[in-house]
């Protein structure tokens, strides 16, 4: 009997851990599920981050080439002609456009972040650390594609080394500014005139950059500028035809090419984008409106714009491939397939047509802007479901995914540019952009309400990390800078280069960004 019921018992005890283990491996496999459906929605996010930049950059396209036409009198014809000025100078366009058009994802988030904190004494600390993550992946392994970009044997340098500096020097006095406000002046507390303070720094950078561009006395570096070229990218313009006209097809032409178009904001430095252009004309067509209601004169009229702005969703859905490979086809159905419902959401963007680019530009924000909050949730499912620090998160995955744009935007200018200004002046900028704009305008919103509302300053929880971050990132900022001088000196280039010493650089940057991220999640874990 006795040996009976220890049987029964040894089955009892058998079908109870059958169960409990049964209901564990469940419980595993769940939470693999969700880990990687969270982990794959942030990924498409990214995507869709990308694709939407395309269109971001297609607007700023359209607003950086505007210009304006003056009438004046031909002093040896005595004939009439129309001088088109460009309305954007150089400088200005890398800072506040392209900079701020690829650190647009970065800044939404931040703003969201603090949005989402507003009313509370503590600062949300997922914007400011996915920013200083995203200056590291813009300056090392950014850098780093970059220098290998061009053709082998290819050198190209800075022709307006002066604006460099001059852009250099506001991105390392960002971080260091930033560092003195967490640290020095009122540690782990941001005061409202703090946070102006940073926010009225950009627009010095602003100033300052277009002082040295113009070399005004006393305000810029007594260095001569470079001979720009007329032509900086070559134009492939998309040229379609409704009601039998031809117009440019801006829009749509980045949906044949998805993510590789992101370069064509830099065709803002092509073709009559530089100076000043003129043409003679008769004097009866001085008297008619040269503008259209909706833009310049390759600007369609009102009654072909519904013809444009259909044609977005036509192009939206086309998933047919013209790769003669089988295999190549077959995946570039699937990628258009996977890109489809992001595709046709942002067909919904008005065609940058309008209004010179800037109904498309506004439209392109709020996408963003919306893409950037499902982005926030995201990152607090993960870091509830995996039980990694939000901070890491930040500092890594959202840096790069966020940061992506900044990548491939600068990696084709290093390919199809003759020097290598905007390619380098999109990541200096860019790294300004993300503490002047990105971390000073949440702080701005958090420290305004807490001073209206509390009469209590921002209190950083995170401050020690961050600070912590700030210093490795300076120390291999300086080393990185270092290098990139000492390639000019040595090879009379910045990017490419022999292969070998081109490879080199590369994986010295990637070396540098891997230090920079180890030892800030180590801090962050408290391990440092």
């Amino acid at each position: 009997m006795l040996i009976l019921e220890e049987v029964g018992m040894e089955e009892r005890n058998s079908v109870f851990l059958h169960g409990k283990y049964s209901l564990l491996h469940n419980e595993v496999f769940l939470f693999r599920v969700r880990v990687f459906l969270y982990f794959s929605a942030l990924g498409y996010c990214f995507i869709g981050l990308s694709v939407i930049t395309a269109r971001f950059f297609r607007s700023m396209e359209k607003i950086v080439k505007q210009t304006r036409e003056i009438t004046k009198i031909d002093p040896y014809t005595n004939t009439k002609v129309i001088e088109h000025e460009r309305v954007w100078n150089y400088a200005i366009a890398d800072i506040s456009l392209l900079a701020f058009g690829t650190s647009f994802p970065q800044i939404s988030l931040a703003t969201i972040d603090a949005i989402r904190n507003i009313g509370q004494l503590n600062a949300g600390g997922l914007g400011p650390s996915t920013l200083v993550g995203s200056a590291a992946f813009d300056l090392f392994p950014i850098h780093a594609v970059c220098v290998i970009a061009p053709k082998m044997g290819e050198l190209k340098k800075i022709s307006d080394i002066g604006v460099w500096l001059v852009e250099l020097f506001w991105s390392f006095w960002a971080y260091i500014w930033l560092y003195i406000i967490l640290e020095v002046w009122s540690p782990k507390v941001i005061t409202i005139w703090e946070a102006s303070l940073t926010v009225v720094q950009f627009f010095l950078l602003l100033l300052h950059a277009y002082a040295q561009d113009k070399r005004w006395l006393y305000l810029s570096i007594p260095i001569n500028s470079g001979e720009r070229p007329e032509e900086w990218v070559p134009r492939e313009d998309t040229l379609f035809k409704p009601n039998g006209r031809e117009y440019e097809d801006v829009s749509t032409h980045q949906e044949s090419k998805d993510f590789n178009d992101i370069v064509d904001i830099f065709s803002i430095h092509s073709d009559n984008g530089k100076g000043t252009f003129y043409h003679n004309v008769p004097d009866s067509e001085l008297e008619e409106s040269s503008t259209a209601v909706f833009g310049d004169e390759n600007t369609p009229k009102s009654s072909n714009f519904v013809s444009i702005w259909s044609q977005q969703f036509v192009e939206a859905l086309k998933l047919e491939s013209i790769e003669s490979n089988i295999y190549l086809r077959s995946a570039h159905i699937l990628w258009r397939l996977l890109l489809l419902p992001w595709r046709l959401l942002f067909a919904f963007v008005p065609p940058c047509e309008i209004a010179h680019g800037w109904i498309a530009f506004i439209f392109s924000l709020i996408f963003i802007s919306g893409i950037a909050y499902l982005v926030t949730i995201l990152t607090d499912l993960i870091s509830f479901v995996t039980g990694i620090n939000p901070y890491v998160i930040a500092f890594t995955a959202l840096a790069a995914g966020t940061s992506w744009p900044d990548l491939v935007a600068s990696k084709i200018a290093a390919e199809r540019q003759i020097t290598a200004d905007s390619a380098i002046a999109n990541i200096t900028c860019s790294n300004s952009v993300n503490i002047y704009i990105g971390i000073g305008i949440p702080w701005l919103i958090d420290t305004s309400y807490n001073f209206v509302a509390y009469r209590q300053p921002l209190y950083i929880l995170n401050a020690a990390g961050l600070s912590f971050s700030l210093l490795v990132f300076f120390a291999t900022s300086a080393c990185c800078v270092t290098v990139l001088v000492l390639r000019r000196l040595v090879l009379g280039a910045e990017l490419g280069g022999p292969r070998l010493y081109a490879w080199i650089t590369a994986a010295y940057f990637i070396l540098l960004w891997l230090v920079f991220v180890i030892l800030s999640s180590l801090k962050i874990a408290n391990f440092i």
